[in-house]
């Protein structure tokens, strides 16, 4: 090993040695993920409210799937004598759950022999959203706190008010023959329900929309676990199937690197390590290869042609056919964009694209206008053309 290399080995060292003592160093930030998973202590973790479901339920046994429900309850239910062999409430808390179609339709079945479905999620397969007759809307527009509350006037002292993680999903529609609301959500003078039970069946399906409320951060404010226990007191005390966020996590716990990768410090001197070795390859290639004739790319021509164009329709002063061009170009867009027919620019018309694009009506019906007024117009002037591509930049960008 020649003296240079050795340096170069020993600055490399100590590197890695500097950079290890920062990471140790350094607070550990907090992580804000919203993971829900029943393992995490930190903010948007469940840990605790799992921690705690064996006082709320003392005469219950706590399972968890490890499996999708279609997976874990198929395998418990007798075809021979057409029953399920358990009975208890299926459990799951999580933002955007990954059930699909298949166990969706078991839960149903499940519930069908007279066991529970709890669910708080701000999404749900469509499978329940038909067969339970319920829909869901997010108004992404929202600010600030907002409280929840119960129907039931004996739970009225459970009502809390929650800052962070919020998401203004509610029930939007439900079949009041066999849906009770539970509960409400109330983002300023904005009240929607967010808590239902649906009877499936002999059993029924518990459907919350704040998962947030469940989470160690929520829990840990104020007096905010009254809540969460007022929710579980709908649920009957039996066995409960506790959905865990961790099915594929038994491949990571076998890695050999496993310790490594769980330390921020390691993890980023190992990957420093891999860099400079990469780096060390590459720089000891470059210099033994041979020399490689430099090739100059394609020059990229876009802008010039479109300015060369544009000094065109300049210099010829071609109003009439540059409105032309603009407003078959912006009726194509529309009927792109929005499926809508282009060919008659009425009222009608007007109403539709503007429930369709979100813009105001009055705004949609100007710009048509104008564009059927400058069609059946014969000569055109630079001062329609100005007006004309400042109201379709207009409809574009706000």
């Amino acid at each position: 090993m020649s003296k240079t290399l050795k340096i170069y080995l020993g600055i490399l060292a100590l590197l890695l040695v500097g950079l290890a003592a920062v990471e140790f160093s350094r607070p550990r930030p907090i992580n804000w993920k919203k993971t829900y998973n029943e393992k995490h202590k930190t903010p948007y973790g469940t840990f605790i409210f799992y921690e705690e479901l064996s006082t709320l339920f003392p005469d219950s046994e706590i399972e968890n799937i490890r499996a999708t429900p279609y997976e874990f309850f198929d395998n418990l239910y007798s075809w021979k004598d057409s029953v399920y062999l358990t009975s208890g409430t299926y459990m799951i808390i999580d933002e955007y759950p990954n059930i699909d179609g298949t166990s969706a339709q078991e839960l149903l079945d499940f519930a069908s022999y007279g066991n529970d479905i709890f669910m708080s999620s701000n999404y749900f397969p469509n499978k329940l959203l038909d067969s339970l007759g319920f829909k869901i809307k997010n108004d992404f527009d929202f600010e600030g706190q907002s409280q929840f509350s119960f129907s039931n006037p004996a739970l009225k002292n459970d009502s809390i008010t929650i800052e962070k993680g919020l998401s203004n999903i509610y029930f939007s529609e439900i079949d009041t023959s066999y849906t009770t609301v539970l509960g409400y959500q109330k983002f300023d003078d904005s009240e929607h329900v967010n808590f239902i039970k649906t009877s499936w069946g002999d059993g029924y399906f518990y459907l919350h929309l704040q998962p947030t409320a469940f989470t160690n951060y929520n829990l840990l404010k104020k007096s905010n676990r009254k809540y969460a226990s007022a929710v579980m007191s709908y649920l009957k005390d039996d066995t409960i199937y506790f959905d865990s966020r961790n099915k594929t996590r038994q491949s990571l716990n076998d890695s050999k690197l496993r310790f490594i990768f769980s330390q921020p410090a390691l993890r980023w001197a190992w990957y420093t390590v891999l860099i400079a070795t990469l780096l060390f390859m590459i720089f000891n290639a470059k210099r033994r290869q041979r020399i490689v004739n430099i090739k100059v790319p394609l020059k990229n021509t876009t802008v010039a042609f479109i300015k060369t164009i544009g000094n065109l329709y300049y210099e010829t002063k071609d109003h009439n056919n540059l409105i032309e061009k603009k407003i078959t170009y912006f009726l194509e867009y529309i009927r792109r964009v929005y499926y809508l027919e282009t060919q008659i620019l009425d009222d009608k018309f007007v109403k539709n694209l503007s429930l369709k694009s979100g813009k105001e009506e009055s705004d949609v019906k100007k710009l048509i206008n104008q564009i059927v007024h400058l069609k059946a117009k014969t000569t055109c002037n630079e001062g329609d053309l100005l007006r004309l591509n400042k109201a379709i930049e207009d409809f574009y960008t706000k």
